[in-house]
């Protein structure tokens, strides 16, 4: 593992007399001639004022440690003792760094620069934000020798005591939680600490995470937030570029990943660059990625750990430094013992693993994913769309039901909302549409008990939508909603209630008591607010 030091130059404390500069102590040159802490690379953040003295230190450096790689870092500061300013530069530059913590171990030196640089370099790696130590450096007393090597030491601090301070990174870090989640508000525990550790995950880390979990459960969704978040924070400056393994077939999926030379086979006229070339410096997303062939497992293999690859066809290999995130809902360790995956390839990519839960197993979360699904129709297709509040609920009524199954998950929830939205009248979804969308539902899950998903089932709900207001259709109970659909037919048919009532009770007049027909059509209609007038069918 390599030591990485970070620090500002020392305006003053790194200055040196020309034929003189090794006479006194200077702590960006001196950190770097201690036996026992080798630095391997020194990042060293400088001022435009500084530029001088800055080329200076790296001819030094150069001397005593020709070991360590010293880059120059320009931070653009008006005032460095002015708190906010700092903090904001300070902040972005962290934050397009590319830490990489499994190579590297990151040292952030607070002797040099103004204090206010020094503070906010300390708040910025208590708060993880570098994940490093911090490191202090200072002149040794009454030493004699002509070179002054001085002292060091480690400090380690705990920021948790600074509660408005603690507060503010939660509160950054929720952020990063809800961009991850879309925004949707979700309430199921489980769930958001999952998210909470993706998020650890991408933010500090470039190893790659493999998503698990049953078709459109939001793999894909999740690792392009996955990389929208990282770009944002400016931890990557490439590309996001997806593909479903499931798609790649014979030689062309050899093609698609690694690319290929002109005239490597039949039919490449062109050089083609292939998705790891392209996602240089960005993210590559391998959906099913149990689906590769062993072949293309091998290869992938070697340029997740090597970044190195060879295109089909070429003798000339291929750099790319790119973050992988794959995606399956097969279980690639029983893959393993039929011999249909690699071992080697899973336990490099099985290092962060995370199962995202289908949507039944998050019921509570569904009326958020509901508003969220609505606002995308919105953003879409530009046109207005509302769901009224009787609709809303009599949907979430059925969807969280232990019934409802959501078979392919958000994309069932998707396909619902288009549905809806598609075939409601001027962009107002109704109890009717919603009760005709959980038809549909119904039997594209093999679902029978609970209503008619005929056509008659359709014209049963057009029936009661044209008697019946929005909360009583709500409320309306699917036995008594399918014997009412009858009776409003037959009403629509008869001329008169006394005829209606005799088609409707025709058995039961046989008996003794002979109850009048005509009464009891009434009180059966007055259950629901109705009379037989009412429910005639409007004149054209």
């Amino acid at each position: 593992m390599k030591r990485v030091l970070l620090g500002f130059v020392g305006s003053k404390l790194d200055q040196a007399m020309p034929q003189r500069r090794w006479d006194r102590w200077r702590p960006s040159v001196a950190i770097c001639q201690h036996e026992d802490l080798l630095i391997d690379r020194f990042e060293l953040l400088i001022d435009k004022h500084d530029e001088a003295l800055a080329k200076q230190l790296v001819e030094d450096i150069a001397t005593i440690s020709p070991e360590t790689q010293v880059n120059l870092h320009r931070v653009a500061l008006k005032d460095p003792w002015d708190l906010e300013e700092v903090y904001a530069a300070l902040h972005d530059f962290v934050s397009a760094y590319p830490f990489d913590t499994e190579a590297n171990e990151y040292l952030v030196h607070i002797t040099t620069g103004s204090h206010v640089q020094q503070i906010c370099f300390f708040l910025l790696t208590e708060s993880r934000h570098i994940p490093g130590q911090l490191i202090q450096t200072s002149p040794a007393h009454r030493e004699r020798s002509s070179v002054s090597l001085g002292h060091y030491r480690l400090i380690n601090l705990d920021l948790s005591r600074y509660d408005r301070l603690a507060a503010r990174f939660k509160q950054e870090r929720q952020q990063g939680h809800s961009f991850l989640k879309s925004g949707i508000a979700t309430k199921n525990a489980a769930f958001n600490q999952l998210i909470e550790r993706i998020e650890r995950v991408a933010m500090h880390g470039t190893a790659p995470v493999l998503l698990t979990g049953p078709t459109g459960a939001g793999k894909s969704q999740l690792a392009k937030r996955i990389f929208e978040l990282k770009k944002l924070r400016k931890q990557v400056a490439g590309l996001f570029l997806e593909v479903n393994c499931a798609t790649l077939r014979g030689d062309s999926a050899m093609s698609t990943l690694f690319g290929h030379v002109k005239g490597a086979f039949t039919g490449a006229m062109e050089h083609r660059k292939g998705l790891l070339t392209s996602a240089n410096q960005g993210v590559l997303f391998l959906d099913e990625i149990g689906e590769l062939r062993l072949d293309e497992q091998a290869m992938l293999l070697r340029a997740i750990e090597e970044k190195r690859f060879m295109p089909v066809g070429s003798d000339k290999e291929v750099q790319s430094d790119f973050q992988l995130l794959a995606g399956t809902n097969r279980d690639l360790k029983q893959d393993v013992l039929e011999g249909r995956f690699r071992e080697d390839l899973l336990a490099r990519i099985n290092l962060w693993t995370f199962c995202l839960p289908g949507l039944k197993d998050r019921r509570e979360d569904i009326a958020p994913n509901l508003r969220y699904e609505l606002e995308q129709h919105v953003v879409r297709t530009g046109h207005k769309l509302v769901m009224n509040h009787e609709a809303t609920q009599r949907f979430l009524a059925f969807a969280q039901e232990p019934e409802a199954i959501w078979s392919a998950n958000f994309r069932d929830l998707n396909a619902a909302v288009t549905r809806m939205a598609t075939l409601c009248h001027d962009g107002r979804i109704t109890v009717a549409d919603v009760e005709a969308e959980i038809a549909r539902l119904q039997q594209a899950w093999g679902m029978n008990a609970r209503c008619d998903t005929t056509d008659s089932g359709s014209q049963d709900l057009s029936l009661l939508a044209s008697c019946l207001n929005e909360k009583q259709l709500a409320h309306l109970d699917h036995f008594d909603a399918v014997q009412l659909a009858e009776v409003i037919r037959i009403c629509r048919a008869s001329k008169s209630l006394s005829d209606a009532g005799r088609r409707l009770f025709s058995a039961s007049r046989q008996s003794k008591a002979k109850p009048n027909d005509a009464d009891r059509l009434r009180k059966y209609l007055a259950r629901f607010e109705l009379t037989f007038e009412g429910v005639q069918a409007p004149t054209p």
